[in-house]
């Protein structure tokens, strides 16, 4: 008799708030600065990302419910389109849409603590949590569900107290202004504003993850909007409250262009000795966030080896149901892009494509209910259809600068699309060729 478990909600809800909380709020604020100085605006890039992710959340929740299997946009624009669609959806989270995310978050880490260690080696230190993690997570269910839930609970009340610490401490605020002034309006329609949104689109990257993994949620049709839409709400104060801080505590020409943004905000408030305590306790928060996206991410690589008999090796799951072999692959993907990618360049090209594939799956609601009205919907998207239409709206206003501004990132996406396209061809002939 199997012995399986299944991730309980308040874990799910953790492996959302772990992917999410990372390497965008602690870092893209300094490139944000380079175009935006109106503190105003600067939070409100922060609030619009929050709406869109949470518009996104209620439409996945009624994704979620009415297909409920785990895989996220591969599952869903298979269902709503056509199986090459979410094919070419799976190989971009497969080779993009969690690897380079992992690697970003352990490159923060490694970042981070070697600022707080000086000698220690960052590169290092972040192939290291990787293989750390990987470890954990292909083993007992029960101790990757304790270490997830241990270190997201530690990532909220670190973030919770750095930010009251900073408020208490601070010998002088800056003089920012957090409310709305003259050219700010503007300035919020401006294609500054629109690169920007790509930043904090990534940081909310992680508000679909626990679509990943539905059929390892414990009664996902009915837990899954809950899970969805409080952990959006929980974070988007939570970045809120942090940029705040950042701005309050430390001038803007010593964040502006700057990755460690929390370690120079934290330098403004404790001196360089206490700036290096901080440091270290916001290197521990990354390991969460790495956690969180090497249980959800694999998961799009098993339904692929489900479907698709060329990639069957990756559906192999241990006694406990975990794919230990697609954790191993995609830790490995993330490993080379640690070694050999820039952190800015991993950046923007993953936030676009990211972003493209969102897009589509968010469209598919509109899309679903055309074709298939009478499909079962536990969930149905509370003031359809405003949400699915703001969120196609700011990703899309978002995207265009982008492709405008950063052409070579489009450029990458075209041709990562062909590839998976040329992938998904190869491996239908094989399923044919086997049957």
């Amino acid at each position: 008799m199997s012995t399986r478990t299944t991730y309980k909600p308040a874990i799910a809800s953790a492996v959302i708030i772990a992917n999410m909380i990372g390497t965008g709020v602690f870092t893209s604020l300094g490139y944000q600065l380079l175009d935006i100085k109106s503190g105003f605006v600067l939070i409100m890039l922060w609030v619009v990302g929050g709406i869109t992710a949470l518009c996104g959340a209620l439409t996945y929740a009624e994704l979620g419910a009415a297909l409920p299997r785990s895989g996220g946009e591969y599952n869903f624009l298979s269902r709503i389109y056509h199986p090459s669609v979410g094919f070419i959806s799976g190989w971009v989270s497969a080779t993009i849409g969690f690897a380079a995310p992992v690697s970003l978050a352990a490159i923060t880490f490694g970042s981070y603590l070697s600022a707080a260690i000086p000698g220690l080696n960052a590169k290092w230190l972040a192939v290291t949590l990787i293989v750390i993690v990987t470890i954990a997570h292909t083993g007992r269910r029960k101790r990757s569900s304790n270490f997830q839930s241990i270190f997201t609970a530690v990532k909220i009340s670190l973030i919770v107290g750095f930010c009251v610490l900073c408020w208490i401490m601070v010998k002088e605020v800056q003089p920012v202004h957090f409310v709305p002034v003259t050219g700010d309006g503007g300035l919020m329609l401006s294609g500054a504003f629109a690169v920007s949104l790509i930043y904090v689109n990534y940081a909310y990257t992680g508000w679909n993850s626990v679509t990943y993994l539905i059929n390892e949620v414990d009664d996902a049709q009915r837990n899954l909007p809950r899970i969805l839409i409080s952990s959006t709400l929980t974070v988007m104060v939570l970045y809120v409250a942090l940029n705040f801080t950042f701005l309050l505590v430390a001038p803007m020409d010593a964040l502006e262009g700057k990755v460690e943004v929390g370690y120079i905000a934290a330098q403004h408030v404790f001196g360089a000795t206490g700036a290096s305590a901080i440091s270290f306790v916001l290197s521990l928060l990354l390991i969460s966030t790495v956690s969180a996206m090497t249980i959800a991410g694999p998961r799009v690589l098993q339904v692929i080896g489900e479907d698709f008999a060329l990639f069957g090796r990756l559906a192999q799951k241990n006694e406990d149901g975990i794919p230990s072999l697609a954790i191993y692959v995609q830790s490995g993907i993330a490993l080379l892009f640690v070694m050999v990618s820039s952190f800015q360049s991993i950046l923007l090209f993953s936030g676009f494509v990211l972003s493209l594939n969102t897009l589509f799956a968010v469209f598919g609601i509109f899309v679903l209910r055309r074709r298939q009205p009478d499909l079962p919907r536990p969930y149905r998207t509370w003031l359809y259809p405003l949400p699915p239409l703001i969120f196609l709206a700011l990703t899309l206003w978002s995207l265009i600068y982008i492709a405008k501004s950063q052409p070579q990132e489009a450029l990458f996406a075209a041709a990562l699309v062909a590839l998976g396209a040329g992938c998904y061809f190869a491996a239908r002939r094989y399923n044919e060729m086997v049957k």
